[in-house]
């Protein structure tokens, strides 16, 4: 097969032993029982593409974009295959070869470039959709649409107040003893839809005696755009944050934003031989401050809470203790254990829009181990899954606030006992 990324495909699918270890921790080979729509079955797909033995059709090309890339599979596997990167590849070459095509891909293509890698254009879009929903006129529209439309227009998240969307300060100097200098990574949709948590962010890094910088020419990080294929356009993102962050001297770049965070952390292999020199000091907030011991809250946050990995944390970067063990040291939270802690909430970017059946199914799994656990908060790292686990926790009837753990830790720090 011809294509610049298939020799790499190629290479990638050598590593699979065809164990089967993976299929139960597959989202969609749970919910299908297809072997076509899990790892093993996909990376047989694309070995029989690459090696001339299969066409590149319509088959691979639903499979491939199936997936919803939560990496869960490189966590269970014992040859180390990288399904992730190797999936990325395969949907490169599925737009280049013209299977994804009409006005769905064009408007998702424009989206992406045109609008979510563009500052101005996003929060000015935001700022648009902020206010149609002060006014209602969500609400009347959305009665006015077939229902497949209307559970679209759902899932859209409640734009915060401009306060909250506010630049944060470039600098933002530690509190107490000084133990470092670090760069926040702030990201695309963050400041637009969580401000608020970037300031939580930036607010708990100072009270533990950080330094808090913030490049003012960084941007998005092109996650949603290589889960799209997109691959040459994530690239020219990513080129962009090395230029903004080697400009700054900083001790790591923290990433409150479990999606960002993994693709940060791999751009040496996005950009061989220029991307590890930021890569080598990309951490998550949470793993950053575990390290670096916590110092700790005044306050007291009495409630329950439901810890949910988000899946680039815990399967892309291998962080999943660390946001635990700074839950346990907030005074007053009981950390409480749920049956699928580790499994996909649904949301895998833009997946939600895409494959919306798929989605709903996978969060309608975790939503029943939420409920049965029934916590006063849950708490995920990833912009994604917040939105989804919010509209998903609505829905469902839940009464737990979903929130980031860094927020809990924010209000702890603020030396004041929150009750849910």
């Amino acid at each position: 097969m011809t294509g610049e990324n298939w020799p790499a495909i190629y290479e990638r699918t050598l590593d699979c032993v065809h164990c089967g270890l993976c299929l139960q921790t597959c989202p969609t080979y749970r919910e299908t029982g297809r072997e076509n729509s899990s790892p093993r079955g996909r990376i047989y797909l694309l070995r029989a593409v690459a090696e001339s033995r299969a066409s590149l059709g319509d088959v691979v090309s639903e499979e491939a974009y199936l997936c919803l890339g939560c990496r869960a599979c490189e966590t269970a596997c014992p040859s180390g295959v990288k399904f992730g990167s190797m999936i990325e590849l395969a949907r490169a070459e599925i737009d280049r070869s013209g299977l994804r095509s009409g006005w769905a891909f064009r408007l998702e293509r424009w989206a992406l470039r045109g609008l979510i890698a563009n500052p101005r254009r996003l929060s000015f879009a935001i700022s648009l959709l902020r206010a149609v929903q002060v006014l209602h006129l969500d609400r009347l529209v959305a009665r006015l649409l077939p229902k497949a439309w209307r559970e679209l227009c759902a899932l859209a998240p409640r734009v915060p107040p401009a306060v909250e969307r506010r630049p944060l300060p470039a600098f933002t100097p530690a509190l107490g003893e000084k133990r470092g200098r670090v760069a926040l990574f702030v990201g695309c949709v963050m400041p637009e839809l969580f401000g608020a948590i970037n300031a939580a962010t930036v607010r708990v890094l100072s009270r533990n005696g950080f330094e808090v910088v913030v490049p003012e020419s960084q941007g998005c990080c092109g996650a949603l755009h290589a889960h799209t294929g997109d691959l040459d356009f994530a690239r020219e993102l990513a080129r962009r944050n090395l230029t903004a962050f080697s400009a700054t001297d900083f001790d790591a770049v923290i990433v409150n934003s479990a999606g960002c965070g993994a693709v940060l952390r791999e751009l040496e292999e996005w950009l061989e031989g220029e991307g590890d020199s930021l890569a080598v000091r990309v951490r998550d907030v949470s793993e950053f401050l575990d390290a670096a011991g916590l110092r700790p809250p005044a306050g007291r946050v009495e409630s329950t809470v439901c810890y949910d990995d988000p899946c680039h944390l815990v399967h892309g970067q291998r962080v999943d203790a660390a946001p635990r063990r700074l839950l346990e040291q907030i005074p007053g939270i009981e950390l409480r254990a749920h049956d699928d802690p580790a499994g996909c909430c649904g949301a895998a970017g833009i997946y939600n829009l895409t494959h919306r059946a798929m989605s709903r199914a996978v969060l309608d799994r975790k939503m029943q181990s939420l409920s049965a656990a029934d916590p006063d908060y849950v708490a995920t790292g990833n912009p994604g899954c917040l939105m989804q686990l919010r509209g998903g926790a609505a829905a469902a009837g839940l009464r737990a606030e979903v929130v980031h753990p860094i927020e809990l830790l924010d209000r702890a720090y603020a030396a004041r006992s929150v009750e849910p």
